[in-house]
């Protein structure tokens, strides 16, 4: 493809009412679950329609899974990348993504560890990705299982979703929701308990979150396949 350019587990049921508490979905799945160390202030996305919208997707806590918006939208054409650092090196167990039934779900998922300059400069598709997902066209969370064998020692992952399932005939790919599962350590190796707020928000951990990896200067794009 040339590109010319500037610049879950589900947990929806069919019931009669609407009101349906899911905070006994939580719980099970929080076992391991990668948020509050994640680099927020750090994460990067080539080709999203809006400033911070790869952030925003990832910023949202399980609970809050479902939630349509915010989303992120691709620019361009129908290519993203996701640079996600983390603030300690991260054992992968999972990745949980959200998308839609329609055509503008991605379907390509090409995982790269430690891999901060994956970008739109040279093709991404022909560099070697450390794992290869094809992806559901659903709008259920979706929990893609790694080779942890392959994910043992994470600092950053970079996610390039190469394809929709429209065939190349919608230029727009959609998510709403990207979570990440596994074991996180301290870069001095130190093992850590990670415990999890049920209902934790972004803004508890802002000074946090600016200590991680590449903290400097590395906000989420404005837009184009560059991300400047």
């Amino acid at each position: 493809m040339s590109h010319n350019h500037c610049g879950d587990e589900s947990h929806e049921h069919d019931h009669d009412h609407h009101d349906h508490d899911h905070s006994s979905d939580i719980t099970p799945a929080l076992q391991n679950h990668l948020y509050t160390q994640i680099d927020f202030n750090a994460i990067r996305t080539l080709n999203e329609s809006q400033p911070g919208g790869g952030r925003s997707i990832i910023q949202k806590t399980w609970e809050n899974r479902l939630d349509e918006a915010p989303e992120l939208a691709s620019d361009a054409d129908e290519q993203l990348i996701l640079h996600v650092p983390f603030t300690g090196q991260v054992r992968l167990h999972s990745i949980h993504l959200r998308t839609s039934n329609s055509t503008s779900a991605p379907k390509t998922l090409r995982v790269h560890a430690n891999n901060p300059d994956l970008d739109f400069s040279s093709d991404p598709s022909s560099a070697k990705p450390t794992q290869t997902f094809e992806l559901a066209q659903t709008s259920e969370v979706q929990d893609l299982s790694v080779k942890r064998a392959l994910f043992g020692s994470v600092q950053a992952l970079a996610l390039f979703f190469e394809d929709n399932w429209s065939g190349g005939e919608e230029d727009v790919t959609r998510l709403s929701y990207v979570g990440f599962k596994g074991d996180w350590m301290r870069l001095n190796r130190e093992p850590v308990e990670v415990l999890y707020e049920s209902a934790a928000r972004p803004s508890d951990h802002k000074v946090d979150a600016v200590k991680g990896v590449g903290g400097m200067g590395l906000g989420g794009g404005s837009g184009g396949r560059q991300g400047f």
